[in-house]
């Protein structure tokens, strides 16, 4: 497969390198929309990037419907507030022996930059519950954890 040749924008026209957020004022036809759907598979891979995570589990009650938006991913929630800026939950296990409150500001801090800088919307606010903490035995891996697929 031949490689992709990089194209540069006209100058009249937005850089192609940056992710166009729509908005209500804009009176071009073009809309690109982010599902919940998207967003909620972002915050599960930034999740499971950090060390200590155990798996992205489901929540308490196992199914949310809000306002909003909806459930996307087993154990992340994504709403969108009135300021259009998104609202977060996980529900996370952690690795025996990690420092809980420590990991689990690492996950909002992570989370919270991969979601704005893939979608260009802010995060009011990611709320991370620890549902419980596993050890792994030398034969057992963690769940969840997320390969890159391959790109050769």
């Amino acid at each position: 497969m031949p490689a992709k040749k990089k194209v540069d924008a006209p100058i009249d026209e937005p850089d192609p390198h940056t992710i166009p957020v729509p908005t209500e004022e804009s009176d071009s036809e073009d809309e690109i929309k982010i599902t919940f759907q998207v967003v909620a598979n972002i915050v599960k891979m930034s999740t499971m990037e950090v060390e200590g995570v155990y798996s992205v589990k489901d929540g308490a009650d196992g199914i949310w419907e809000t306002f909003g938006g909806r459930k996307s991913e087993k154990g992340v929630e994504v709403i969108e507030n009135e300021a259009s800026e998104y609202m977060i939950k996980i529900h996370v296990e952690l690795l025996f022996g990690v420092k809980l409150a420590e990991t689990a500001k690492i996950i909002q801090q992570h989370v919270r930059d991969q979601v704005q800088t893939m979608t260009g919307k802010n995060v009011s606010k990611v709320d991370v519950f620890i549902d419980g903490v596993r050890e792994v035995t030398k034969t057992e891996e963690p769940k969840d954890t997320w390969n890159p697929p391959h790109t050769d």
